[in-house]
């Protein structure tokens, strides 16, 4: 019985780190993505640059958050607990501000629009 217990926690261990890695990088992706497209926009001097902008970077977030979510899956010591806790907290504090820099941003080219009309 230990035998088996022991395989199937290798292999969630091993389906976990692989979708911790994937996620790290999609999330490293969608940022490079975010970015590479923020300095064409503003480039452009696209006015919804900053909007554009925070949207991707909430999205690689969220990405990352994901991934920091599994590992808690497999850390084993208390210290690795609180590190990762750490890490989801500032992500998550990070993406809370992305968000609402979103909203207001939003708002303001509403505001904006309607002053056109």
């Amino acid at each position: 019985m230990a035998a088996v217990q022991d395989v199937l926690h290798l292999g969630l261990e091993s389906i976990a780190n692989i979708a911790i890695l994937l996620f790290e990088y999609i999330g490293v992706g969608v940022l490079i993505v975010a970015g590479v497209q923020g300095i064409i926009n503003y480039l452009r001097r696209d006015p919804l640059t900053r909007l554009k902008l925070a949207k991707g970077m909430a999205m690689g977030l969220e990405f990352k958050l994901g991934s920091e979510i599994l590992r808690t899956v497999i850390v084993r010591e208390l210290s690795e607990i609180v590190i990762v806790g750490a890490i989801i907290l500032l992500r998550a504090a990070l993406t809370f501000l992305i968000h609402w820099e979103i909203k207001n941003e939003e708002a303001e080219v509403e505001a904006a629009l309607e002053r056109k009309e």
